[in-house]
Parts: C-alpha cells; structure tokens; sequence
C-alpha cells in the first residue's frame, strides 16, 4: 500500500491533492492514503478563523471550506491529526475523531484506526508542560490564554494510548518525539536548523510524552511535522521479554510550499483480505469506554492511577471480553460510518461575512458514538461547566489573558510530571528567530529551492511560558498479548524523487530513511553521533556562553523570566 505523508499542511488542501496527482501520473503509481502530521486548518467560514491561533492579517479562509461545502471531494481518503494552528472549534467537535469532510478523517485528541488491516494512530496538539496534566477544559469563545492552551496535549489521552498492548504500524505526532534526532543524521539537521543545536545538545527539543509513546507502542513508523524540516531516523529498540527487538522508522517533514520536502509517499505492506474501509480499533474503543470515567472538563490537575495505589485501579488496558464487547456494541460492525453532515454554514466567497462569530455547536457523529459506547461527549460538558461558571472566571484576568501560554492558577506549585531543573544549561541565540508573522510572510516571499534557516520557527505571538524536559518516570512494560493482527511488516521507507512546478511542488531527494538528504548538504560526509537503542539514556551536554537566550518550542530551561516568550 503506498501512503502519501504530508507535512504541515497549513490550509493547503488543493496544493497537496494537486501534488498527489502529479506524482501519480509522473511515477505511475497509486496512492491509497494520505496521512497529514498535524496543522491541518480545518477552517469552514470566518468565524472559524478567529479561532486559530495566528495573528488576524494571516488568517486566509485557503482552500478547506471547497471540501466541507461539497464543492470538492478529496480524491484520496486522508487522516490528520490536530497541531498548533487550527481551527480549535471545530475539532473540538470531535473528541474521539470523525469526519471534517467527505473523505477526510481527522484522529480527535488521541486515536487508533485501522485501514487494510494496518492500525494507525495519532496524538493531536504539541507538549506544554504547565497544560499537561489539565483536562479538556476549554470551549469557545476563546480567551488569549485558552486559544493557545486547547491544542497543547493531556496526560490523559497519553495514558489512553499507554494502554496499549497490541502492535501498532503507524503512529502520527505533531511535534517530535524528544531524542529522536540522536537516530538520525544530528549533524545534517544542525547545518540545516542550526539554532537547534543547544537544544538538541542538551536533549530538550521535542516532546517527553511522544517520547514516552514512543519507547511504549514502539510503531514500525513514526510521522510528524512542526519544525518545517525534513529529517529521517531509525530507532531500534530494547527488546521487550521474549519478544524480538522492534524498530522504529522515523520521518518529518516541511510545510507545504514550493521546493520544500512537504510529501513523500512510503510502501507499507498492507494485510490482504482486510477491510476496504476505515475502520474503527476495537482495543481502542475499549479503551475509551474503560477510561471515560477518568475524564475531565476542567483546569484542575490530574494525576494518573499508579500501579502503587491500593485504593483505585490503574491498568485499563483491554482484554479480550471487553474487546468483543465493543464489537458487540457496534453492532457487530466495525466500519466507520460515513456519517458526515455541515454543522455550520460553509464559507461562501460570493458572500463573504467577516463579522461571524465562532461556532459551537455539537457534532452528531460524536453524539452517536458516545450514545453507541456509553461514552462522555467531553466537549459538550466543558460547554455546560463554561455555563456554570461565575462572569469573573468565565473571563479571567486581563494581565493572564495577555500571556498566551501563562502558567494557570495553581500550577505554579504543582510538581510537573518531567523534571524541570534549568540550572546546569546555559543560554543561547539563534539568528534566525522569526515571529509567526514573518512565517507567513515567508509563503509569500519564500522563493527557490534552497531552504532558508528560518523556517524552522513558528512561535504564536508575543510571550510564551515553560515547555517540556525529558521525561523521567519509569516506562510500564506491556505484558505479552494475544495479537488479533500479524506483527508489523518492516517494508522500508520509499523516497520518490519529485521534481514538481510551482505552486505545489515537493523535491525530496531519493535517499533512505536512515540516511536523510545528503546531497541536499553537497554531498558531505556529516559527523555522526553515535547510535544507541531506545534503553540508553543521553547525557545532557551543556555549552557556555553569554548569549541571549532564544525563544522556542518546546524546551524547559528557561526560568520564569522567559515565560513572556514565544511558543511554536
């Protein structure tokens, strides 16, 4: 089966199924599927565009709304995931996942599927550590603080997915798994980003949790996006008991705009005699229903059951009677249906209306499945906690609503779940620090095939807050399981050399995973950093210097002064 994977799509839905066709007619070959890693921008008309999170002057309807309306059909069934710049509104719709359109699945907060038998999963938003352990509080209207916080991941939904027993093929993150640039070519990428190297060098780049999910369900392929570069890695991993060691493919990939690598297609042997259809997980549904209870619509803190407390249960995993129980919930039928029904109006370019306000309103497709599995429609809920709420903290305090990834009341004190000690690291500067306005200028000014150092940034706005460190806490070995699928298939990576015209075109180079874009360097023989399995843990190298410090997506060394900083 070949599988197109995209990027950052960042609204570009024409661009991307032009692309597709192009490399279909020019390679001769047939996509079957088209995962997008996060920044999708679902946006249906202009009350959905104020809830991104994107200055105003950048808010452009693109071209999703043709989808939505009817107007175009995705040639290509597609599955995304949800990143840092999205119509918050309208995914927060669909929790569990559904259709934003016909043929275009998006994954909700944290998913499985299954497509021909192979079992894909994702993880929506990016890793802020002061939001992590939050529920899903927030609702529209938006504050400036809620705008931002609602696409940052909950511990939550990762607990869900360490759940998890049976093998996973595919997994999609927004942001990367922390460490993963230790698998590939490090060098290459630093020449590529190399106001990177700080954070890379002290391993606070990246998401603790995608890499707890990582050393967890350890997929045959990992895909994510965010940091518009494109960089391979492959991760072999400890074995698990009797279990042969698994290894891990890693791939990102840039945004989509000319002469950047945003697509590639990959080869994954799909299972024959597996449905045609999308399919729902019967482990994950499980999994919903066994952990629905642990849900919630508020900022308070959450702690996840430890298997050390006697008084509460803490594995909700699936057996196999609570597995066939789903099936028999759904009727025995695991497809997903084709339900998808307009819950707003669509845009209508003939009769703009750029005074409508934001939507929210209840999704019939998660309403029939939390009826179907008993499950909690948890945007629903945070809407009638949000009619609850007293005017003072409905609106909360100007100088907090100011603060887009201000630290909320009480959590200041709370311990974090990743240790956040900053004081062995030192600062740095990075010369190509861009706002998020200059990333947008950038489609409009960005031309030739070489890539420029500034890409790479995509901070929100004017102030950011405390971001991630490595994650600490031991990782809980899953037991052996009886498998309902066949071990993942360890069909390699396929790179196809595209050679596309403006405006929808992607160049990557013919390489393997492993070994990323060489010759996009000249050819050089990079220096390389030593490989080691998953187990090995990386020593945290520091540097000096009296450099300011820059700012960036998620990293935890700054200290409370940098919180006015921005966040990618």
């Amino acid at each position: 089966m070949k599988i197109a994977v995209e990027g950052c799509c960042h609204g570009e839905l024409d661009k991307i199924y032009e692309t597709i066709t192009y490399l279909e007619q020019k390679e001769g070959v047939k996509v079957d599927l088209l995962l997008c890693c996060g920044d999708f921008q679902a946006v249906r008309n202009e009350g959905d565009m104020k809830c991104m999170a994107v200055p105003a002057k950048y808010r452009h309807m693109q071209t999703f709304y043709k989808y939505y309306s009817g107007e175009k059909k995705a040639p290509v069934l597609t599955i995304f995931i949800g990143g840092n710049h999205e119509a918050s509104n309208h995914l927060q719709e669909l929790p569990y996942g559904g259709w934003v359109a016909p043929n275009i699945y998006y994954m909700g907060y944290a998913g499985v599927v299954r497509y021909k038998g192979l079992r894909i999963g994702g993880l929506s938003g990016i890793f802020k550590s002061h939001d992590y352990r939050k529920g899903h509080y927030e609702f529209p209207p938006y504050s400036q603080e809620t705008l931002r916080s609602v696409y940052h991941i909950r511990n939550i939904d990762v607990f869900k997915l360490k759940q998890i027993q049976k093998p996973v093929d595919v997994f999609m993150t927004h942001d990367w798994p922390q460490g993963i640039y230790y698998y590939g070519r490090t060098e290459q990428l630093l020449r590529k980003k190399p106001f990177l190297r700080q954070e890379v060098e002290s391993n606070s780049l990246g998401s603790p949790a995608a890499a707890e999910l990582l050393h967890h369900l350890q997929p045959s392929y990992w895909f994510s996006a965010h940091l518009h570069v494109k960089f391979a890695a492959v991760m072999q991993h400890q074995a698990k008991g009797n279990s042969a060691p698994r290894t891990t493919k890693f791939l990102s990939l840039d945004k989509c705009l000319p002469h950047r690598d945003f697509l590639q297609i990959v080869e994954i042997a799909d299972r024959p005699g597996s449905s045609e259809k999308l399919e729902y997980d019967p482990e994950w549904l499980a999994i919903l229903k066994a952990t629905d209870s642990l849900q919630s619509t508020t900022a308070n803190f959450w702690i996840p059951p430890q298997s050390d407390d006697l008084n509460a249960r803490w594995d909700f995993s699936a057996s196999t009677e609570s597995m066939m129980q789903v099936v028999s919930d759904m009727g025995g039928e695991l497809c997903i249906p084709e339900n998808f029904s307009l819950t707003v109006p669509a845009y209508n370019p003939s009769r703009p209306q750029p005074h409508t306000n934001p939507s929210y309103v209840t999704n019939p497709q998660t309403t029939e499945l939390c009826a179907t599995l008993g499950l909690t429609d948890i945007y629903a809920q945070a809407g009638q906690d949000r009619q609850g709420q007293d005017d003072e903290s409905a609106s909360g305090a100007p100088e907090e609503e100011d603060d887009e990834d201000n630290q909320s009341v009480g959590s200041v004190d709370e311990p974090s779940e990743y240790p956040t000690d900053s004081s062995g690291l030192s600062s740095s500067y990075n010369p190509d620090e861009i706002t998020i306005e200059d990333e947008w200028e950038e489609e409009e000014d960005g031309e030739g095939g070489e890539e420029k150092g500034t890409d790479a940034v995509v901070p929100e706005g004017q102030v950011g807050g405390q971001d991630s460190d490595r994650d600490s806490s031991p990782l809980r070995e899953s037991g052996s399981s009886h498998l309902v699928l066949p071990p993942p298939n360890g069909e390699p990576l396929r790179s196809l050399t595209l050679n596309l015209p403006p405006p929808c075109q992607s160049t990557p180079s013919s390489v393997s995973p492993a070994q990323g874009s060489s010759e996009e360097d000249g050819g050089a023989t990079p220096a390389r950093v030593p490989k080691r399995t998953s187990g090995q843990t990386e020593g945290a190298n520091t540097g000096t210097g009296n450099t300011p410090k820059i700012k960036r997506r998620n990293q935890t060394i700054y200290t409370a002064a940098d919180d006015e900083e921005t966040e990618g």
